[in-house]
């Protein structure tokens, strides 16, 4: 190879040489560009999302619990524990009429019963004593009409002097009245037709939620046999104490709160005038809406008095507050969803936070669960980064 075309073969390889590190470098550069503007832009504050569209099927199946807001301050408030009882109408102690023996048992436990609807028959001997009073009674009273009638006739036909007419009528309203008061005893006995026994029955349609019959079993009228509630008949009772007691009043507006998963509105309908010697509080009677409470159910009561000191502030579930950006928001329903609208908050206690700026009066926000929705405004920054 000449010397010539050694130098010209060496010029190639180094111009290679020169192309391929240029390249690199180019590649380089264009690469620390976008990485570069990636942290340049990261270093400033990112945009919330303000907006979250969803729709009451996807609020329900998340379990979101909407509440609407109002003025009080975390001092104009009463908080108490309340517990879930039977109104006195709403639950049936039931025992046997007369002493005897259990022969039959129609319910069970949870079974279903309607006002009237006999649960177990006794077999008693005072069952038959009743009825064949009631039967020597009706027979009396049957011949003491017809006996008035038949002085009557006499009379009529003067025949038979008028003081035996009266007395015929008196004796026929005297054996009228002792059948009546027979036929009564047997009723309220509820004794059976045949005499035999007398019958259990419910004064109330509800469900049995207690029973201690058995068949054989020799009973007592004071024995309790059943026990019926009416889920729909419910009250609540709160236990409030004396230095809140005074600002309670008949008609005040009340939230029941349910292990926190749902508000259920309500009104004090009475309140004791003295402190239970035990507790030493003053117990209100809430009346709400009995739709899925259970009698025995614990919860939280909010009561709200119409004399509580006017306050700017605003009390919400302190769960309702979440941090998105830095900043303090809460979700207020809207016809699309949720916005996140930024608030201040100026304390919290027992659950509670006030708000003192960032809501109005009456708007509906996320409570239970807001949570899922700061999840999900946050994985829509996420996508669109």
């Amino acid at each position: 190879m000449t010397p010539d075309r050694v130098r010209l073969m060496g010029g190639i390889a180094a111009a290679a040489v020169i192309a391929g590190l240029g390249g690199f470098a180019l590649a380089r550069c264009t690469a620390a560009k976008p990485a570069a503007h990636a942290a340049e832009n990261h270093g400033a504050p990112e945009r919330l999302a303000e907006e979250l569209a969803i729709t009451p099927q996807a609020i329900a199946a998340a379990q979101i619990v909407v509440q609407q807001v109002e003025t009080g301050g975390l001092f104009g408030e009463v908080l108490a524990q309340a517990t879930v009882a039977a109104a006195p109408s709403g639950q049936a102690v039931l025992t046997a009429p007369a002493p005897g023996a259990v022969i039959r048992i129609y319910k069970r436990l949870g079974d279903p019963v309607r006002a009237g609807e006999p649960l177990a028959m006794v077999e008693s001997r005072e069952a038959a004593q009743i009825a064949a009073e009631r039967s020597a009674a009706a027979a009396k009273a049957l011949l003491a009409q017809r006996n008035l009638a038949r002085e009557k006739s006499l009379y009529d036909d003067r025949v038979s002097p008028r003081a035996d007419y009266e007395q015929a009528q008196a004796q026929a309203a005297e054996a009228a009245a002792e059948a009546r008061r027979a036929q009564a005893a047997a009723s309220a006995a509820h004794v059976t037709k045949d005499g035999r026994g007398v019958i259990v029955r419910s004064p109330i349609t509800g469900r049995v939620t207690a029973t201690s019959a058995s068949l054989g079993a020799f009973v007592q009228p004071e024995t309790e046999l059943f026990r019926v509630a009416d889920p729909a008949r419910l009250q609540v009772e709160a236990w409030i104490d004396a230095a809140d007691a005074r600002r309670v009043e008949p008609g005040d507006r009340a939230i029941l709160e349910l292990d926190g998963r749902r508000a259920v509105e309500g009104r004090v309908r009475a309140l004791t005038p003295s402190l239970d010697a035990s507790t030493r509080a003053a117990t209100a009677v809430l009346d709400v809406a009995a739709d899925g409470l259970q009698a025995g159910q614990t919860a939280r009561a909010r009561i709200l008095p119409k004399s509580r000191p006017t306050a700017a502030a605003i009390v919400v579930p302190d769960e309702a507050v979440q941090t998105l950006g830095g900043r303090d928001v809460v979700f207020v329903r809207n016809a699309q969803g949720f916005r996140a609208q930024p608030v201040q908050v100026t304390g919290r206690s027992a659950g509670r936070a006030e708000i003192r700026t960032g809501l109005a009066p009456g708007q509906q926000i996320a409570t239970r669960n807001a949570f899922l929705l700061k999840a999900e405004l946050g994985k829509g920054e996420g996508e669109e980064e």
